[in-house]
């Protein structure tokens, strides 16, 4: 039966890892896009397309797919109507997670058992409208009653933070900790680089007239994330390149593009490539974890992007070579300050088995210091998380894995956790029925709930996340 308790569970084990193991341990969700501000306000949200559609690129790339015009995608149509088109998009979606996706997430926070199609679609906007209306069902509420007991957003390094002060006075049921996020520093030939250095500025104190003057603004910020709660940094490297260049030439790089010049692609990498491993002294320096998240082929579709602007849905998988760059990154790094605790994702799951190989050369200390990050995005299926979680087994330790992130802006993606966890659950089961691990409920089920929580628990080192089974953060 359709989302039955044991569905994508297809073994006795993997039932009982899931059911008496995984299911019920809390959540780090230590990546995702949430906006502080709304965390903190905790409004209700208006409607059904409010909480599910707005900003939800996944679900308008599959209504694009069939056909649905783009004003009841992002445009000028009524929630209702844009409720109706995703209505009727749906049932073509078997198959992809987000139909399992978004009957869950009817199930679990709404207690709608119907099939979503365009027959059952006005009971059900008019159901979960009710509910939504209620005081449990506001954003906080929502996280709650998801179990989450860390939540680390996205942020600028301008940024002033203000909402996770407030919130770290305000909610004791979940933590939410800043993540650093200087693509805006390292973006050199973006448009507003200039503007943008007039805000780090303001947000540090000191002057940005200089490389070295950028340098001390962002490890001032880093100092100032860190007393904020701050364990992460990450950094979109859709196209890593690498070349080193001496501090005379990276200043004046530096000077030429604040006067407004254009920059030649390799003055771009220079500079790219010497702040990043100043940055990643910084994260050595805090104990914090560093993510890369590379290979994106970011805004296809030039008229979509000049009408929508970028994260509309237009961004595919990047197959540029990848190795010998990261390669020597990692390595000056450790052949100075030292490398972070570290989690590569990559877009393209061609390149998991080179990344596995290349982690294994820089372990040390730490279990698990360097991760191959979960599934990420077009990756984040049920056939995707197995590809990841089988490699990462067989080229790395399985058992050290910091599990699964929403990397969503939606409040009702915690779902996604369980989804995984089943995943998770019915590829250890699976290897125990075929004899390639032991039958042994008690030595599983801890792999299980190291995976789904405690590993993440340890590994970041928030300062109020528990080790243990089931102790809230």
């Amino acid at each position: 039966m359709f989302l039955n308790e044991d569905f994508m569970l297809s073994g006795e084990t993997a039932r009982l890892l899931f059911h008496n193991y995984a299911k019920t341990m809390p959540i780090i969700d230590y990546h995702c896009h949430l906006d502080p501000r709304e965390i903190y306000e905790d409004q209700p949200f208006e409607n059904l397309t409010a909480a599910w559609l707005y900003g939800d690129h996944y679900k308008w790339r599959l209504m694009r797919a069939n056909g649905v015009p783009e004003s009841h995608i992002t445009g000028d149509a009524s929630d209702y109507d844009k409720f109706l088109a995703w209505a009727r998009t749906l049932p073509k979606a078997v198959g992809n997670p987000l139909y399992s996706w978004t009957h869950l997430e009817l199930r679990r926070f709404f207690g709608v058992e119907e099939m979503l199609n365009e027959a059952t679609a006005p009971a059900i906007w008019e159901k979960v409208n009710r509910k939504l209306a209620e005081p449990g069902f506001t954003r906080r509420g929502l996280i709650r009653s998801s179990g989450v007991k860390v939540i680390c957003t996205t942020d600028d390094p301008a940024d002033s933070l203000e909402y996770h002060k407030l919130l770290s006075g305000s909610e004791a049921a979940f933590q939410v900790f800043p993540t650093f996020r200087p693509d805006k520093a390292l973006n050199i030939d973006a448009e507003g680089f200039a503007a943008w250095t007039l805000k780090l500025e303001s947000a540090s104190g000191l002057p940005v007239k200089s490389y070295a003057g950028l340098l001390d603004a962002l490890r001032n910020r880093v100092a100032f994330f860190h007393e904020q709660g701050c364990r992460l940094s990450d950094h979109a490297l859709d196209v890593l390149r690498y070349e080193a260049g001496e501090a005379e030439a990276v200043e004046a790089i530096f000077a030429k593009r604040m006067q407004g010049a254009a920059l030649s692609p390799e003055e771009i990498t220079r500079y790219r490539t010497e702040l990043l491993t100043a940055l990643i002294g910084f994260y050595h320096d805090k104990d914090w974890t560093m993510q890369l998240h590379l290979h994106a082929y970011r805004n296809n579709n030039t008229p979509m992007f000049q009408r929508l602007g970028p994260d509309t849905g237009y961004d595919g998988i990047n197959d540029l070579p990848l190795t010998t760059a990261l390669s020597q990154l990692l390595d000056r790094a450790e052949s100075g300050s030292g490398l972070p605790k570290t989690i590569l994702y990559s877009l393209n799951p061609g390149d998991y088995p080179a990344l596995l190989a290349l982690l294994g050369c820089y372990q040390k200390d730490t279990p698990g210091k360097l991760q191959l990050g979960s599934g990420w995005w077009y990756n984040d299926t049920r056939s995707g998380m197995r590809q990841q979680l089988t490699l990462l087994a067989e080229g790395s330790l399985l058992g050290n894995f910091v599990g699964m992130l929403t990397d969503s802006r939606s409040f009702l993606s915690y779902t996604r956790h369980e989804y995984f966890r089943r995943v998770l659950c019915g590829l250890l089961g699976e290897l125990a029925e075929r004899g390639e691990a032991p039958d042994d409920l008690e030595v599983l089920g801890a792999m299980a709930r190291d995976i789904s929580y405690n590993n993440a628990a340890g590994y970041f080192g928030f300062q109020t996340a528990g080790s243990e089974a089931g102790v809230t953060a």
